[in-house]
């Protein structure tokens, strides 16, 4: 019990973080607004996490998560919203050429940021950090847009950040982006269902 209580207290931030991240996933998955400022309170939490523990582009993703929040919250602010916050803006599938940009810009963002890491900083896992964080851009100006498919995204995502938390022994995130990686399974289908 001991060693639990120290847990916790080591580790608050990054359990405050994980536990407001939970409710930007569930809002995520109902389409509800208020996922942009759960998204925008755990960037600046995990800010500081991802700093602490040498995961430098995930740390300047959070940059961009507080960005492309504001963004998410007035793109779906502007579209108007339904009965319990639920953005009126409708989920597309991604276009065929805009499919094509967004691999493009995935492979660029992934080559820079590698190299960015390898380079400048002291990273152990500079191509897989890059990896998800390239992802996870693309990903989250996706969701920002309501495409459907940037579930698929989160889903590689996801699972690829789950085994790199776990090497690095962040296991309140790493709980975190097991359940991140479940539900963007099932955010796929529903979003899926609510398009039709």
């Amino acid at each position: 019990m001991e060693y639990l209580i120290n847990w916790i207290t080591g580790n608050w931030i990054e359990i405050c973080g994980a536990i407001i991240s939970l409710f930007y996933l569930y809002f995520s998955y109902k389409q509800i607004i208020w996922l942009w400022l759960f998204g925008l309170l755990s960037a600046l939490f995990y800010i500081w996490i991802y700093f602490d523990s040498g995961f430098y582009a995930d740390m300047s993703l959070q940059i961009y998560y507080v960005a492309v929040s504001l963004y998410g919250w007035f793109h779906w602010s502007a579209g108007g919203n339904n009965a319990g916050g639920k953005s009126s803006i409708k989920v597309v599938g991604v276009r065929r050429k805009e499919g094509v940009i967004l691999l493009l810009v995935f492979l660029f963002l992934w080559l820079v940021i590698s190299q960015v890491l390898i380079r400048f900083t002291n990273s152990q896992i500079s191509v897989m950090d890059a990896l998800t964080t390239s992802g996870s851009i693309v990903a989250t100006w996706m969701l920002a847009r309501k495409v459907l498919e940037h579930w698929l995204i989160w889903i590689v995502v996801d699972a690829i950040s789950l085994g790199l938390y776990i090497y690095k022994g962040l296991y309140a995130t790493a709980i975190l982006f097991l359940v991140y990686t479940i539900v963007a399974v099932a955010g796929y289908y529903a979003w899926k269902k609510d398009m039709k």
